[in-house]
């Protein structure tokens, strides 16, 4: 065999391989140790829009609140790449910033990584709409809520799940599955929080226009009077996938249909409001603490920030009650820092983070790795610390 044969083998077969080592991955990605975080596989079975059924094992990634529960579920539903290439990672959806809100608020959060998506990422392609020209969009919301309601089946194995109490939520793709979900009326489902859903979406060669628009807006009127649970809808203004318009088109149709749904359209956020849900937790946080209120579910997601004390000034580092290394390494990169802000410490540990929900991801990044409970030291320009 010449070497140039040799070479050209070589490289096809790392072609191959690229699949293998998407799902080989799944086991290195972090562990947030503080929302007891596990993985389990379960079994689902999809149809896509050809009539070709598959059996496949997806992973759902789990965080729970401490104790024994059994608590109340969110099943929480991921989107769409833009390409297939893109399909493949990340190996296993979490989530973890957001999951950390709906921990705090006391539920169980289940992350399920779809079929043809991540370790699974194989060929078969559930979700595929079939193109821009015709798309047909039922086929890929049930095949997408089928595995909704297997995750919703599985819960109920589950001694700290109460499976007679769960919620289905989502952004962009995951959001049209919330959408399915609510309309199908599996058992417990008590609400449904569709983020920016929807689908056929292309930032770069369509910014602002989906090219099925028209027929999720069928689909959708065609649906809604099924739906019985209660639902909230949030998109952003500068939604790069949807525009600003298609999604009051949605909502005007599911309401002429004989739906219920709150909107809220959000005002622009970063380059593209599609990424609210990760980048805008700030303003999306409080129209679903209120929304969940109104289902009786009120406790706060994070502690209250204590009123400044005269423990230091901001700028004290050596006050700084963790190692000399941490303080020179990570506090004055916090103070040189943007607001908003914060710091937080632990036995242990420490983390800090700047802008959108600062608070809670300086907490998550102090307590996730080992465990630990963290309290506030500081948050923007004041210390909080009390011993």
């Amino acid at each position: 065999m010449t070497l140039k044969l040799w070479t050209v083998l070589v490289w096809l077969l790392g072609l191959l391989l690229v699949p293998v080592r998407a799902q080989t991955s799944s086991e290195a990605l972090p562990t947030a140790m503080d929302l007891h975080e596990q993985v389990h596989r379960i079994p689902v079975s999809v149809q896509d829009l050809y009539g070709r059924r598959e059996q496949r094992q997806i992973p759902v990634t789990v965080f729970k609140p401490a104790g024994q529960g059994p608590f109340p579920m969110v099943v929480l539903n991921h989107g769409r790449a833009t390409s297939r290439e893109k399909m493949a990672q990340p190996s296993r959806y979490r989530y973890e910033q957001q999951a950390r809100y709906f921990v705090g608020k006391g539920f169980v959060v289940m992350v399920p990584t779809r079929v043809g998506y991540g370790e699974t990422f194989d060929g078969f392609d559930p979700e595929s709409s079939g193109g821009c020209s015709q798309p047909r969009i039922e086929p890929m919301s049930l095949a997408a809520s089928d595995q909704v309601i297997a995750v919703a089946e599985f819960a109920r194995s589950l001694p700290f799940v109460d499976a007679t109490r769960w919620w289905v939520m989502g952004q962009s793709v995951g959001g049209l599955t919330t959408v399915a979900t609510a309309w199908r009326n599996p058992p417990g489902l008590q609400g449904a929080v569709n983020f920016a859903g929807g689908t056929g979406g292309d930032p770069v060669a369509r910014p602002g226009r989906s090219c099925s628009s028209t027929q999720i807006e069928q689909l959708w009127k065609s649906r809604a009077a099924q739906a019985k649970a209660p639902m909230l809808w949030l998109y952003w203004e500068n939604d790069l996938f949807w525009g600003a318009q298609a999604p009051k088109d949605w909502h005007r149709a599911w309401v002429e249909g004989g739906g219920q749904a709150e909107f809220h359209q959000l005002p622009a956020v970063g380059q593209d409001g599609h990424s609210g849900f990760s980048i805008d937790m700030d303003r999306w946080v409080p129209l679903v603490d209120a929304f969940l209120a109104k289902a009786g579910y009120t406790q706060a997601a994070l502690p209250p920030v204590p009123g400044p004390s005269d423990f230091a000034k901001i700028d004290e580092i050596d006050k700084v009650p963790v190692g000399a290394e941490t303080r020179q390494n990570l506090y004055t990169r916090f103070l040189a820092s943007p607001l908003p802000r914060a710091f937080a410490i632990g036995p242990g540990g420490a983390g800090f983070a700047t802008g959108d929900w600062a608070v809670g991801r300086a907490l998550g990044f102090c307590q996730a790795r080992r465990g630990i409970t963290c309290k506030l030291y500081a948050v923007d320009n004041q210390v909080v610390w009390r011993n």
